[in-house]
C-alpha cells in the first residue's frame, strides 16, 4: 500500500524536487498540494506547483493555495542577507506555466476537512513557514490528533541561513513555528539544515538527470543546477559545485526513514530574542523542563538520497 501525504509547500527551486518525488515514488501517493507565502509570494507558489505537477503529467494532484502573510507578524521582514538575489529561487520556475488551475477551497479549509473526514493516515509534510499549520490548529485544535506524522522542513541547531541562528522556514513565521512544535504531535520529525546539508546534490548528479530525457529529470536538473550556481555564488557549501534539496529530503524520509538519523529531543522556537528570533532551540542534554518532542535529524545519507531521485525521475511516465 502506498503511503499518502500532503504537502504544505512555498513553492522555489527545492519544493518542486519535492512535490516530483511524492507525485512520481511508486511507494507514495500524493494527496494534495497547499501553498504558504514564503520562498516567493503565495501566489507565486501556487503558480510554480501546478507548473511542475502539469510538466510531470500529474495535473490531477489539486493544489490549494494558502495563506500570504505570517499569523501575527505585521511585516514579512527580508534581512539584508537574503535580500540580494542569491539565485536560489525565483518567482516562476523555468518550465512552461500551467493549463491547470489551483482549487477554489482554501488551504486552511481543504487540510481540516481532509483530516477530519480520513480514513486512512495522511502523513503532512510542511516545506515552507507554517503558517496554514498553526492556523489548522487555532481553527481546529482537534486537528492534531487527527494528522499521524508531520514532517517539516525547517530549523537548525548548528546552521543559521537567515540570520546566525535561525533558518528561514521558521524564521519566517516564528509565532506559527512555535505554536506548531508545541501542539503535541503523535510524531514530529523536523529536517533542518543539520541534515540537509549532508544531503548535497552535484552537478555530476544533475548531468544523469537530464540524461534521463523524462520530464522529472530533465525539471529536477534545471531547479538543481540553478540552486548549485546560487550556492556556489553567495552561500558556497564546503563542496563547490553542489547544493543541498533540503525539502525533498523530507519526501526522501516517508520511503526509507534511514535517509536521515534523528535523536528524539524537546524543540521549541524563539519568538523574541533580539539575535535568536526564529531560533529552534533544541535542548541536547536535557537541560530543560520539558519532554522531548521531537524527532530532530542531525545527519542524512546522501548516497541514499541522491540514488532515490535519480532511480524515481528516471521513469517514464505512464
Amino acid at each position: 500500500m502506498r503511503r499518502k501525504l500532503i504537502i504544505d509547500c512555498d513553492t522555489g527551486s527545492d519544493d518542486a524536487v519535492a512535490i516530483m518525488l511524492a507525485a512520481l515514488h511508486p511507494k507514495l501517493e500524493l494527496v494534495g498540494v497547499t501553498t504558504v507565502n514564503g520562498n516567493v509570494p503565495v501566489e507565486n507558489c501556487t503558480d510554480n506547483s501546478l507548473r511542475v505537477l502539469d510538466f510531470i503529467g500529474r495535473g490531477d494532484i489539486p493544489v490549494y493555495e494558502g495563506l500570504n502573510r505570517p499569523i501575527a507578524r505585521q511585516d514579512f521582514p527580508i534581512p539584508r542577507a537574503i535580500k540580494k538575489s542569491t539565485g536560489i529561487h525565483s518567482k516562476e520556475l523555468a518550465i512552461p506555466a500551467p493549463t491547470s488551475k489551483k482549487r477554489q477551497k482554501a488551504a486552511v479549509e481543504y487540510l481540516i476537512e481532509t483530516y477530519r473526514a480520513a480514513t486512512e493516515e495522511i502523513a503532512l509534510v510542511p516545506v515552507g513557514p507554517l503558517s496554514n499549520i498553526a492556523a489548522c490548529i487555532a481553527v481546529d485544535p482537534k486537528f492534531v490528533e487527527r494528522v499521524p506524522e508531520i514532517v517539516i522542513m525547517g530549523g537548525a541547531h548548528h546552521h543559521g541561513n537567515v540570520t546566525p541562528s535561525a533558518e528561514f522556514n521558521v524564521w519566517a513565521d516564528p509565532d506559527a513555528s512555535a505554536s506548531v512544535f508545541a501542539a503535541g504531535w503523535k510524531r514530529l520529525v523536523c529536517v533542518p539544515l543539520d541534515a540537509t546539508h549532508e544531503a548535497l546534490v552535484s552537478l555530476e548528479d544533475t548531468a544523469k538527470m537530464t540524461a534521463m530525457g523524462t520530464p522529472a529529470g530533465i525539471a529536477s536538473a534545471r531547479f538543481i543546477e540553478q540552486r548549485i550556481r546560487g550556492y556556489d555564488a553567495n552561500q558556497p557549501m564546503k563542496e563547490k559545485g553542489a547544493a543541498p534539496v533540503h525539502d525533498a529530503v523530507c519526501v526522501a524520509y516517508l520511503v526509507d526513514n534511514s535517509i536521515i538519523t534523528t535523536d528524539f529531543r524537546h524543540v521549541a522556537v524563539e519568538t523574541v530574542g533580539t539575535l535568536t528570533v526564529g531560533r529552534t532551540v533544541v535542548d541536547t542534554n536535557f537541560r530543560g523542563e520539558h519532554a522531548p518532542n521531537c524527532h530532530f535529524a542531525f545527519h542524512a545519507d546522501r548516497r541514499k538520497f541522491v540514488d532515490m531521485l535519480l532511480t524515481t525521475f528516471a521513469k517514464k511516465p505512464a
